[in-house]
């Protein structure tokens, strides 16, 4: 491994056995293609060549289309190592043209995909040799019975590899973006992935603290009764039959909604703050919810058929947050749409759950007072939505959202009603 700053000797033997430690995967197809195209200029140009200077006199014996075809057949194979050997492919083919009209294409090739990893030290080098090539070619095989004047061939064959170098570098530019691109991607992907992961381990984790609330609250009247069946001699009959009744109604309600949690709910570790927390609100607080919304400007058209007095109370929890869910989004990300609320279902067969509300407009996303364009439009994640999925698919139904073809966004949740 090189330090920095190299001695002399150390960096000058860097760049002249530079390597690409880290190919791009090679692709068979794409390479066929560019040695087929490789091949046919190179046979071209050999017999440009051929055709130029068989018009003027060469000293007996001179073979001079013995080693151009043989170089420009060896410049072949010694391309496909451009991608493993940049640097050195590159100088080599460039000394190849010294004396080969016919190994110019692929010199020109090798100097291409050695400046598509737009390393300048590299690429001045094989320049230089390729200008210098280019002259000696003028020098040792000319084209014209007068060589050209060396400034002229210097200028026109810069020119030349200043083309080649500039569409190498903007090849690599569009490399590098693409794969900065698809790094995004897949990094993005990784953190929505983690959001969601978040979002519904803290939907079970909420679900769980619920559920500990009720099986607490159901077990601490088990207890009472049973204490008072245990202790109490003077229960008549009825009243020890109706302490019974109460204890079996308690602990088949809790043992019901824990068969619903056991072996899929985990508790994530959630730090307790210790503080009380409030009851869980259920449907029987649609009312008060409705009327919340309403106060912060929402309009909404409820339809309620369905007899909520008489819905358990797992049923109800769960039916109170997808609504509760459905309204918050509709707030957030529609602001001023009305929002048409329908809640329908009886026992023994399912509750129904639909919240319609028309798509935001640019006018109606800025919320009221505001200029609109100036306001902050918050983050459409979908993660509470998420949440709610869990939650739904964990009580054993289903619940989608997006929007229908009528452009309205729609939240649907069906759950079952065990009665």
């Amino acid at each position: 491994m090189l330090t920095w700053p190299p001695s002399g000797a150390a960096y000058a033997a860097h760049v002249l056995l530079l390597t690409d430690r880290r190919p791009r995967p090679r692709t068979w197809p794409g390479e066929a293609w560019r040695l087929a195209v490789t091949m046919l200029a190179g046979v071209v140009s050999f017999g440009f060549s051929m055709d130029t200077e068989s018009q003027y006199p060469h000293p007996p014996g001179d073979d001079i289309y013995g080693p151009d075809f043989g170089l420009m057949l060896l410049s072949w194979p010694i391309l496909l190592l451009r991608r493993r050997f940049p640097l050195p492919v590159a100088v080599l083919l460039a000394l190849f043209t010294c004396v080969s009209a016919g190994a110019g294409p692929a010199a020109a090739v090798a100097l291409l995909s050695l400046s598509t990893h737009r390393r300048p030290l590299p690429i001045a080098v094989a320049s230089v040799v390729s200008l210098a090539s280019s002259y000696a070619f003028e020098r040792i095989r000319p084209t014209q019975v007068e060589p050209m004047p060396m400034p002229l061939t210097l200028v026109f064959t810069a020119a030349l590899i200043a083309v080649v170098v500039a569409i190498g570098y903007a090849i690599g530019s569009r490399r590098e973006l693409m794969a900065s691109l698809r790094a995004r991607a897949e990094m993005s992907d990784r953190e929505q992935s983690a959001r969601v992961d978040q979002a519904r381990a803290t939907e079970r984790s909420r679900i769980a603290r619920e559920m500990h609330d009720v099986v607490a609250h159901r077990m601490s009247i088990v207890a009472m009764h049973s204490g008072a069946l245990a202790y109490r001699e003077d229960l008549s009959p009825a009243e020890t039959r109706a302490a019974a009744e109460v204890i079996r109604d308690n602990a088949h309600q809790a043992l019901s909604e824990l068969r619903q949690a056991l072996g899929v709910l985990r508790d994530t570790g959630t730090a307790d703050d210790g503080a009380p927390e409030p009851p869980q609100p259920t449907l029987a607080g649609l009312s008060a919810l409705v009327e919340t919304e309403e106060a912060a400007g929402a309009r909404i058209t409820a339809h309620l058929d369905a007899p909520i007095q008489a819905m358990p109370d797992a049923l109800s929890r769960n039916a109170f947050r997808i609504v509760q869910e459905a309204l918050t989004n509709a707030r957030k990300h529609a602001p001023g749409q009305p929002v048409d609320l329908r809640i329908s279902g009886r026992a023994g067969d399912w509750l129904d759950i639909e919240a319609r509300n028309p798509a935001a407009t640019a006018t109606a996303a800025a919320p009221r007072g505001d200029a609109g364009p100036e306001a902050p439009a918050l983050p459409a994640s979908g993660l509470g939505l998420l949440g709610l999925t869990e939650r739904a698919i964990i009580a054993g139904g289903q619940l989608s959202f997006g929007r229908d073809r009528a452009g309205d966004f729609v939240v649907r949740a069906r759950l079952p009603w065990h009665p």
